[in-house]
């Protein structure tokens, strides 16, 4: 339903009949995802499910691959008897190989009928990729840093000062580089590491960034 009111006056009356169980972008929509997805649970006892917000990970072993599909198939069901649908454009496969010293022959499962395999995934704001390393979401998390910079460039163009344009920076640079860090922190390498603290100098000789600033280390 929606109204249209100027000074408390009706103008515009209209009904739109909705055919979906989850509205998107409405304040209701992640409290009525929680409760659809209540149900939702994998077919096989050695697979695992992660629900977060709209988000949902099927995470299958090796030793379970062939029931990828028998798992695909039951997460269509279950939007089905929700009045969903699973967007299979949306879907991505990430296959995660190991990569010891030892070289033998590896027989790699075929992928899902409709699903693209791809070598990293956004996974809740972090870069995965199939080698369970951040690098990739290093050079992505830098090079984003790098474009807030441009906007603190022109605040001190316009005249804002030192102790502002660093509180600005902390709030937004810096809180982003930080965002989830016990999520990835674990994955980094020391060139990974190397890398953020670069940033970080170059941030205080620039001055946006306040010169008793911790490392990221």
């Amino acid at each position: 339903m929606q109204n249209t009111h100027i000074n408390n006056v009706l103008k515009a009356y209209s009904t739109v009949s909705v055919a979906a169980s989850v509205i998107q972008g409405s304040g209701l929509g992640p409290a009525c995802y929680i409760v659809a997805a209540s149900d939702l649970h994998v077919s096989h006892t050695g697979n695992v499910i992660i629900k977060f917000a709209d988000d949902t990970y099927l995470i299958v072993p090796v030793t379970d691959s062939a029931t990828c599909q028998d798992e695909l198939d039951r997460v269509r069901q279950w939007a089905a008897d929700n009045n969903l649908q699973l967007n299979l454009k949306k879907s991505k496969e990430l296959l995660i190989m190991s990569r010891g010293r030892r070289r033998k022959t590896v027989i790699v499962p075929p992928s899902c009928p409709g699903v693209d395999r791809v070598t990293s995934v956004m996974a809740l704001g972090i870069q995965l990729n199939d080698r369970l390393t951040v690098t990739d979401h290093i050079s992505g998390l830098l090079s984003s840093c790098a474009h807030q910079m441009y906007a603190l460039r022109v605040l001190r163009a316009h005249g804002l000062s030192t102790t502002s344009l660093q509180d600005v920076y902390h709030a937004t640079v810096m809180s982003k580089m930080l965002y989830c860090l016990p999520g990835w922190s674990g994955l980094c390498s020391a060139t990974d590491i190397a890398r953020l603290d670069a940033f970080v100098r170059r941030s205080k000789k620039l001055g946006y960034c306040h010169p008793e600033t911790p490392t990221v280390a």
